[in-house]
């Protein structure tokens, strides 16, 4: 079975789409992209087969076993993969503690590291025992990282240790671990993950059938922040405008603007009605106000980039922020907390300048047109949607904003529509939500 295979190399997290031959989308992956661009792009695309294999064993078993035994299979297969990372680090963290720690400390440094790595399994294990799970980040760093962080924050203090000593090893070993190319396709754990879920017949017969299926990328085209450094012909690279136009175009037919907000810029894109470009407007070099800005503020607060949102909106009023500059945001940052002001409030605050800086570009861009399209990383931060929404109603009236689940992924599914030759609309839709 032929493949057609969109990279969207981001300076944050890089993207991978893969299309059937009728455009409709077969797998998706993502990862984080670090230093090492070249991993990042083959540990998406690897994973965006992962999961081809798993729509390929949907469309064999879900009507015999039904799609619960299905999504429980997947988080089995997706807690198998963060265990083989995390003992990886583990065994990382084990050598730093030797080399890096006071003899008279390796010991007691080694016990509670023994004893974080436990609770940090078990809420992996608890995780998956869970009826109804939320919802989590998709990438090993933040979900293992923040079980981390808990059990440190829970054990560490009873032994009279430095926190910070636990939080530096794990600062050294957790870029080792993602830039690693640990096994992490399908065949790699699916039989493990198909133990631990005691699945029926129909099921593994649909795993052999579904291993069986030869998947071929017949053509791939990259695109993003570093497709320069993707190993493609010329011809076979698209700019991020044109990836992220006809990607939304293909969520949202109707669409014409389309804002993303990604890790290092902001894009500002308006597009006819067959998802060409017809004008856009893009933030300078400074990652002001786009998602490395937001990881910042997460780092200085010693919290997920995922969880931001989430707080932010908790506020009950919005704490007026200056700047959106990297360079000054910790500062910022630490002198409205010593005035006594709640941190949701100030996230809060964050998330509406960030927005003020979009609304900017989409006003020179040529405004915002029904319908209006919201893409990127970002656009899964509910307080951005919240102040984008409140933005574009103060200044525009009411406007039909759509936010897809996979938002993320469109410059990645524009580009495998590039690699499939599809340019039409409505091909290769992907999930939608309207607003």
């Amino acid at each position: 079975m032929n493949g057609f295979v969109g990279i969207d190399l981001g300076s944050t997290t890089t993207k991978a789409v893969v299309l059937a031959e009728d455009g409709s989308i077969l797998g998706k992956g993502i990862t984080n992209s670090r230093s090492n661009y070249d991993l990042a792009a083959e540990v998406a695309r690897t994973e965006a087969f992962v999961t081809a294999r798993f729509g390929l064993l949907r469309r064999e078993v879900e009507r015999v076993a039904g799609a619960p035994v299905l999504d429980r299979l997947m988080r089995a297969f997706r807690v198998q993969q963060n265990l083989v990372q995390m003992r990886r680090l583990q065994a990382l963290v084990d050598e730093e503690v030797d080399r890096g720690v006071m003899p008279g400390l390796q010991s007691p440094t080694r016990a509670t590291l023994e004893a974080i790595f436990q609770r940090v399994e078990a809420e992996e294990e608890a995780w998956f025992a869970e009826e109804d799970p939320p919802r989590r980040s998709d990438f090993f760093r933040d979900v293992v990282g923040s079980a981390y962080t808990r059990a440190a924050e829970a054990l560490v203090p009873d032994t009279g240790l430095s926190f910070d000593l636990f939080l530096g090893l794990w600062d050294k070993c957790i870029i080792r671990v993602e830039n690693e190319p640990i096994g992490l396709g399908f065949a790699d754990h699916i039989h493990t993950a198909i133990a631990r879920l005691g699945s029926p017949p129909a099921v593994i017969e649909g795993v052999q059938r579904a291993l069986a299926v030869e998947l071929v990328a017949a053509t791939t085209v990259g695109t993003g922040y570093g497709r320069a450094r993707l190993p493609f012909p010329k011809e076979q690279i698209r700019s991020e405008i044109l990836c992220h136009g006809l990607g939304a175009h293909a969520m949202f037919p109707n669409t014409r603007t389309v804002l993303d907000i990604g890790g290092q810029d902001t894009k500002a894109i308006q597009v006819d009605a067959a998802g060409i470009v017809t004008s856009f407007q893009m933030n300078d070099r400074c990652a002001a106000g786009c998602g490395r800005y937001l990881g910042y503020i997460a780092d200085e607060m010693n919290i997920g980039l995922h969880e931001l949102g989430p707080i932010a909106m908790k506020s009950t009023r919005s704490v007026k922020i200056n700047s959106t500059c990297t360079v000054f945001a910790g500062a910022e940052l630490r002198e409205r907390l010593s005035l006594g002001e709640r941190r949701e409030d100030i996230l809060a605050g964050l998330h509406r300048a960030v927005i003020l800086r979009a609304m900017s570009l989409l006003a020179r861009s040529g405004g915002i047109e029904d319908e209006f399209t919201f893409t990127g990383g970002v656009a899964n931060n509910p307080a951005a949607v919240a102040a984008l929404t409140r933005l574009v109603e103060e200044n525009y009236g009411h406007r039909t904003l759509n936010i897809s689940p996979s938002s993320i992924y469109t410059g990645a599914l524009g580009a495998a529509m590039f690699a499939a030759g599809i340019t039409h609309a409505g091909s290769g839709r992907a999930e939608g939500a309207t607003s």
